[in-house]
């Protein structure tokens, strides 16, 4: 049986094993004043200039299921939230976007995230199998125009 912290550790693990992804973050971090909250979430990609680059991780939901009297199944949802500096010279979007393309693929080769977590049951269309995209867009990020995007994935864990 593997742990509500072992199922986030292994998500920030391999968030952060993505190249150049910026700073991976376990929890939604906050600072006071736009300054000090920036100086959180910025990257120096190789080559580049500072910028926002950052994630944070949340445990949304958690569903318990038994689907026998021996066993019980948790079903963990997490969002996993990104934010990068928008610069419409530099096509940041597309850059935002092969990131997340990135991280799907790497949860797609190994859903198990190096055997922390458990597969789930292959649940037909009704239930989404990796990472998905929740939404996308513009947002104003500690007073920095950024582009942001909300990802969700589910861990299985059973007792």
């Amino acid at each position: 049986m593997s742990t509500l912290q072992q199922h986030r550790a292994a998500i920030v693990a391999a968030l952060a094993s993505v190249p150049e992804i910026g700073r991976v973050h376990d929890r939604e971090r906050f600072a006071e004043g736009n300054d000090k909250f920036k100086q959180l979430y910025l990257f120096t990609p190789t080559g580049g200039v500072q910028q926002i680059r950052g994630w944070w991780i949340r445990r949304s939901a958690t569903v318990e299921r038994s689907p026998n009297l021996h066993r019980t199944a948790n079903v963990h949802s997490w969002q996993i939230r990104g934010y990068l500096s928008f610069r419409d010279a530099d096509a940041t979007e597309l850059e935002l976007d092969d990131l997340v393309e990135q991280f799907r693929a790497l949860v797609r080769a190994d859903p198990t995230l190096g055997g922390v977590c458990q597969p789930g049951p292959l649940g037909g269309e009704s239930e989404a199998d990796g990472v998905q995209v929740v939404d996308a867009g513009p947002v104003n990020f500690a007073g920095v125009l950024c582009h942001s995007v909300v990802l969700q994935l589910k861990t299985w864990s059973y007792q």
